[in-house]
Order: structure tokens, then C-alpha cells, then sequence
């Protein structure tokens, strides 16, 4: 059986969870599980909130809904970037469970750049939308025996203040392509319409308000943003 978008979604939302071990070197809590219902497995990552650790920007307890997110934002425009991820009930409470990409760790944004660079302008459009504030060249992932980059680690994204904090400022002050100027008024139109509802549900109101607000400067404005001086435009560490 061909292991669609759809089947994957109904695996790891509605599957029986079995943790296989905690991932090393995560900030939060994260682990390795297999989602498996009808026969199906799926290996997936899970984030629960309980495990989340608090910060002084983000309101507590809310990553595992911004990287749900993420997902449904790239979902609505239909850019396909983020793995698939559902919020839900698991061993440790709720939290997000993600699709996980088997990859290379030693491939990452600086090593995929020069070969895969109308994705990563994608990502780099993308990130201006979702507002991520920590877009490390590890979270851009080639999955193994495929030519798909995936986009992971979102749990800093849709702060309703300006926190643009990436790797990919190599296409700094471009010109976004019409195709992709498109697809965000697409999301303009519908964002307080019922192809948006999870994505609403999912983020607080003045959220929404600012992710409006950045899609049509976007769109007013169709060019990349250029890093500001005096602000911390690159997280660290780089990978």
C-alpha cells in the first residue's frame, strides 16, 4: 500500500503511539516513536507541551501548536515543505507528532544550497510569513533516496513581533516570483475563510492579525527582507 498524505495523517493522528527513546540534543523534550494503526507504521517525532521549556517570548505551552502550524500553514499554499504533523494526545499528554524524515545529518541548508536553491528560496519566503525565529541550517533536511527537502523544528515561528532570526540570507533583497506572490494572496483571501480553520485554531488572534499583516507587505512589497543591522538576524549555533 502506497503510503499517501492522507494515510499518513490518519496513522499519526489516530495510531497507537510506542516511544522507541528520547533524541538526544533537542532543547525541548523529543522522541522517537512509531505510530501504527491497521497494520500501518509510521516513525515519527513527538513533542509534548509538558516537556516544552519556557521562554520569555513565547507564551508557555504553545510550540507544539506553532509547529501544527507551520504544517498547515505550508499546507494552504500549497508548497508541500513541512513534513506531516497533527496535534494529539500521546504517552506524555498532548503534543505534536511529526512525520520523521530519514536524512543524512551531515547534509544540511550549506551543503543542499547550491543544488537545491528554488527550494530554499521557498523556505526563505516562507519563513518571512511564518516569521521563524530560528531557522538552523540542520532543520533543512534531503530525505534519504528522494530529491525532497523538508523543513523541521518550527516550535519559534508566528510571534505576532518581527523575529526573523535564519541561515538563509542569500537571496536577500530579491524579487519573489509571481507564482509564489499568487499563492500568498491565495492565503490573504482565505485566511479567515474554512481552508483555514486549523491554522486559526491553532494560533491566537493577534497571531493571525500579524501573519495577515506580513502577507500583504509581502505582497505590496515582493521582495525578500535584507537582515537589519543591531539585530541577532542569525540564530545560533548555524546547523
Amino acid at each position: 500500500m502506497e503510503l499517501t498524505p492522507k494515510i499518513i495523517e490518519r496513522v499519526l493522528r489516530d495510531g497507537e503511539l510506542e516511544l522507541l527513546g528520547r533524541m538526544a540534543w533537542s532543547s525541548n523534550a523529543t522522541f522517537l516513536v512509531t505510530a501504527s494503526l491497521d497494520g500501518i507504521d509510521v516513525s515519527a517525532v513527538y513533542k509534548p507541551r509538558r516537556g516544552e521549556r519556557p521562554l520569555w517570548d513565547f507564551a508557555d505551552g504553545t510550540l507544539c501548536e506553532r509547529e501544527v502550524a507551520t504544517y498547515e500553514l505550508s499546507e494552504v499554499l500549497g508548497w508541500g515543505l513541512i513534513p506531516t504533523t497533527v496535534l494529539r494526545d500521546g504517552p506524555y499528554g498532548v503534543g505534536m507528532v511529526q512525520r520523521f524524515v530519514d536524512h543524512d545529518p551531515e547534509e544540511h541548508y550549506f551543503t543542499l544550497l547550491e543544488t537545491h536553491a528554488d527550494v530554499m528560496r521557498q523556505f526563505a519566503i516562507f519563513d518571512v510569513l511564518a516569521n521563524n525565529a530560528d531557522r538552523k541550517g540542520g532543520h533543512c533536511l534531503l530525505e534519504r533516496g528522494t530529491d525532497d527537502i523538508w523543513g523541521i523544528d518550527h516550535g519559534l515561528t508566528f510571534h505576532e513581533e518581527s523575529k526573523l532570526r535564519t541561515v538563509i540570507w542569500d537571496f536577500a533583497g530579491e524579487e519573489v516570483a509571481d507564482a509564489m506572490c499568487a499563492d500568498v494572496e491565495a492565503l490573504v483571501t482565505d485566511l479567515d475563510g474554512p481552508r483555514c480553520s486549523e491554522l486559526r485554531g491553532l494560533l491566537a488572534p493577534n497571531e493571525i492579525e500579524a501573519l495577515y499583516a506580513r502577507s500583504i507587505g509581502l505582497m505590496r512589497m515582493p521582495s525578500l527582507p535584507i537582515p537589519n543591522e543591531g539585530y541577532k538576524s542569525v540564530p545560533w549555533p548555524l546547523i
